[in-house]
């Protein structure tokens, strides 16, 4: 039982994945916010008055009153949660990490890095051995670990499941992603009201490669991808919240449907995650009915850190189909990247 909280900074507190560490952190059992960082229009005022508040309620008491600082690796806190932009987090987590900081990052610029863990503590806690090479390999006292892209994170549990079950040898996926995946002010309405818009940027990269290291494996400090193909194709469509992902897959053993659900209903988290303040109570849940699961009904599962899958039926050109849904600004942004904070104060990286 910890009886002091951890404190950390928050990069980039401004933006809207930045609001949502802010948010998340406020009342954590583990972590304090005691630093949030931001522009230079926002620098020198109250955390209250810098900021455009965009998330349900008020501003929290805790953090409201704090002075926003320049982004500098000169913070009076062990740990940094970056919500950095991409140019921005490209410059500073480094400086960060090379200053001794802990930099649990949910920007995209270092997650394919050889030696930087791209972490989703139920699936692949053991990446956190990639530190001490990253260490070693730049000369750092701190380091960085990564949160996987949201659209990537919403597909990739059934793939591991169905990975570790029966062989993953190749997949087909198709996103469907929400607005606010786009950030502040996003998608313009003219734009993506009764549209769908075929076209994220970088997106299709992202979950053709992502999906290689979270499912690879450390090897005597080194990162093996996993040896499978994916063809992806991003969409953002009109839904406020909730990227849904539609995958076909191809696997090595071929299970019956009901072999291939009973796979995710019984499959279990690792240990470790059982000691994460903020797992959810189940991580995956699967839902039966064939209109399921959707953004709306969906999204909050678990306090928005569960994953819902459904449809699993077999796929004509390949082997097995699925639907599933994550909360993009929750499980797929700042909630994972807490939850990998959480981690690393199990495994004795942070604390």
């Amino acid at each position: 039982m910890r009886t002091k909280r951890i404190p950390v900074a928050v990069l980039g507190g401004t933006g809207t994945v930045g609001q949502r560490f802010v948010q998340l952190l406020a009342h954590h059992p583990w972590f304090e916010v005691k630093v949030v960082t931001g522009s230079e229009r926002t620098v020198g005022r109250a955390y209250r008055e810098g900021v455009n508040w965009k998330l349900n309620g008020d501003v929290p008491d805790g953090v409201a009153d704090l002075t926003v600082q320049a982004t500098a690796p000169n913070l009076d806190v062990p740990v940094v949660f970056s919500a950095l932009p991409t140019t921005e987090a490209k410059e500073y987590e480094p400086q960060f990490a090379a200053a001794g900081y802990a930099v649990i990052t949910n920007t995209s610029v270092y997650r394919l890095a050889p030696d930087v863990p791209l972490l989703i503590p139920e699936l692949n806690p053991d990446h956190t051995d990639l530190i001490a090479t990253q260490k070693s390999n730049h000369g750092w006292s701190g380091f960085i670990v990564a949160s996987p892209n949201c659209s990537t994170t919403s597909a990739i549990l059934p793939l591991k499941i169905w990975d570790d079950a029966f062989g993953l040898r190749s997949v087909i996926m198709v996103t469907m992603q929400a607005i606010s995946g786009a950030g502040y002010p996003g998608v313009s309405a003219l734009d993506i009201t009764d549209n769908v818009i075929p076209y994220i940027g970088g997106e299709d990269y992202k979950l053709e490669n992502e999906p290689k290291k979270l499912l690879g494996r450390v090897v005597n400090g080194q990162m093996a991808l996993a040896d499978v193909t994916v063809s992806a194709q991003a969409n953002r469509v009109p839904v406020l919240n909730g990227h849904l992902a539609s995958v076909s897959v191809g696997v090595g053993h071929k299970p019956t449907v009901d072999e291939a659900i009973a796979a995710l209903q019984t499959w279990q988290t690792p240990t470790v995650c059982q000691e994460l303040p903020s797992a959810p109570q189940r991580t995956v849940i699967y839902r039966p009915e064939p209109e399921r699961p959707q953004p709306r009904l969906d999204r909050d599962t678990g306090d928005g850190l569960a994953w819902t899958v459904g449809k699993v039926r077999q796929c004509p050109v390949l082997d097995l189909r699925y639907l599933a849904l994550t909360h993009n600004t929750l499980r797929g942004a700042a909630s994972g990247a807490i939850l990998n904070g959480e981690l690393l104060v199990v495994q004795g990286y942070i604390g």
